[in-house]
């Protein structure tokens, strides 16, 4: 009943449309064979399969991140590909990561070698659907690593377009010499300087004939010399520029280059070597750095409580840093300001978690692995997880929130006996301690009597828009209760 209702109503609907049609708009259908009468209706697109190459790009692996650089492809040319695979291996300015691929295909051409670099989205390789489509991408590869899209590796392309603006400078014609004066119908006043008119008496020359190069046709003794034929090395540099008014263009590229020209020459013997990736990341955060206003406090600290414990936790596998990691994370949850991070200069930012990022010079550079929630952890599960994480760095296969999510930074140099130094303050962190080596000192108490104590000291860079003197001495102070005391960083 249900059906038949509307089947019903579906054919009423197109009767009435029909009638409708033809009773409102019977001129339509006097002439069918006209096409202005009833215009056409507009055709459906039929959907036609084309062909899908598809770019595999560099990967932005960090948020400092501006190129990368290709350290091995996983795959060769020709091999069949599945989504979620690895492809190619690419160093960022912090570790050596996996590239996947999105989609199933054919690896068709490798655009970028390994060893080359390329910016962030540029493509790096090309992903064929079917074997048809190999040869199209292999051309598309083929003019994509002629143009820019390779990255550095084609960097040297852009000499020609450097070449040719040179000859299109013209270089106007030096202006005539003063003789082109034209001469009064009176007696010409001379005009020479006194030492011309000596060198005239002395040469036996008319000065009244000497024709003046200086200002408003004075004579200068070069002009008395000329006139004499006598050639000065003066003279001699003053013609040879003025029969030579190409130079000027030939010198215009060299004052392209005039900003490197001031650099001393390198010395004989030596070698320049490229930034890495990682020293160039490096270079731009400590410059970055310089624009944040900042201050150090130094601390001396007692460790001889500190050097005892370790002396027992040390078998167990906990080191010096975790240690320290440790008892900074503490304070740092007593003085949540020293832990405030400032990235905009407008307002400051109090973090939820203390993540104790750690400076580790590795082969090429400098990374910190962070250590999450640190005043959470147990010691030695603390110990445990540092020694992953430089295992990871020194074989750069850190992940990104693992290198990149500190909220204060711990600097050791300690272990090589460096008593004291001062820290660069990394971009967008709030404060970096750099701790120095526990060495014997000499101390005297309030009642006068001395004794021999270890004591290390540490320095404290902080940013000053967020973070005060008292606010710094505070931390230090409760830091350096923990160092002296600490029992509870076991507990």
């Amino acid at each position: 009943m249900a059906s038949s209702f509307v089947a019903s109503k579906h054919t009423t609907a197109a009767m009435s449309f029909s009638s409708s049609v033809s009773t409102s708009l019977p001129w339509r259908f006097s002439n069918p064979s006209s096409s202005a009468a009833f215009p056409a209706r507009p055709r459906r697109r039929i959907p036609t399969v084309k062909s899908k190459i598809r770019e595999i790009f560099m990967p932005a692996l960090s948020s400092t991140m501006t190129e990368g650089k290709i350290v091995s492809w996983v795959k060769s040319e020709g091999d069949v590909l599945s989504k979620g695979e690895s492809v190619v291996v690419v160093e960022s300015d912090k570790a050596d990561m996996d590239v996947e691929t999105f989609y199933d295909g054919i690896l068709a051409a490798i655009v970028v070698a390994e060893g080359e670099t390329a910016p962030v989205g540029a493509p790096i390789g090309l992903l064929a659907e079917t074997e048809e489509e190999i040869a199209e991408a292999k051309a598309k590869a083929a003019a994509k690593s002629g143009s820019s899209f390779s990255g550095g590796a084609v960097s040297p392309s852009p000499p020609p377009p450097a070449s040719s603006p040179a000859p299109a400078i013209p270089q106007p014609p030096p202006p005539p010499a003063a003789a082109a004066k034209p001469a009064s119908d009176g007696p010409r006043k001379i005009v020479a300087t006194p030492y011309a008119k000596k060198l005239a008496k002395q040469h036996k020359v008319d000065i009244g004939s000497v024709v003046g190069s200086g200002p408003f046709g004075r004579i200068t003794p070069e002009d008395v010399e000329a006139a004499a034929g006598i050639k000065s090395s003066k003279s001699n540099a003053a013609v040879a520029a003025a029969a030579a008014p190409p130079a000027p263009v030939a010198a215009a590229p060299p004052k392209a280059a005039s900003g490197s020209a001031s650099l001393p020459p390198p010395l004989p013997g030596s070698t320049i070597v490229p930034f890495t990736t990682m020293q160039s990341a490096v270079s731009k955060n400590m410059v970055e750095s310089l624009s944040v206003p900042t201050f150090r406090v130094g601390y001396p600290v007692t460790t001889d409580a500190l050097d005892a414990l370790y002396e027992k936790v040390k078998p167990k596998g906990v080191t010096m840093t975790a240690l320290l990691a440790k008892a900074t994370a503490m304070a740092l949850a007593q003085h949540p300001v020293v832990n405030a991070t400032c990235k905009d200069g407008k307002s400051f930012t109090y973090n939820s978690n203390i993540n104790i990022a750690v400076a580790v010079a590795i082969n090429g550079g400098l990374i910190t692995p962070v250590l999450q929630d640190a005043d959470k952890m147990d010691l030695y599960l603390l110990s445990q997880k540092w020694k992953e994480l430089v295992e990871k760095a020194r074989s750069k296969q850190l992940q990104p929130h693992e290198y990149n999510s500190g909220t204060f930074t711990l600097s050791n140099l300690g272990m090589f006996g460096v008593d004291r130094f001062d820290a660069i303050l990394p971009p967008g962190q709030g404060a970096i301690m750099a701790v120095g080596a526990s060495k014997p000192t000499v101390i005297a108490d309030a009642d006068g009597f001395f004794s021999v104590k270890s004591k290390m000291l540490v320095n404290v860079t902080a940013d000053h828009r967020i973070i005060y003197g008292a606010d710094l001495a505070a931390f230090l102070k409760t830091f350096a209760k923990i160092i002296q005391n600490p029992d509870s960083l076991t507990l």
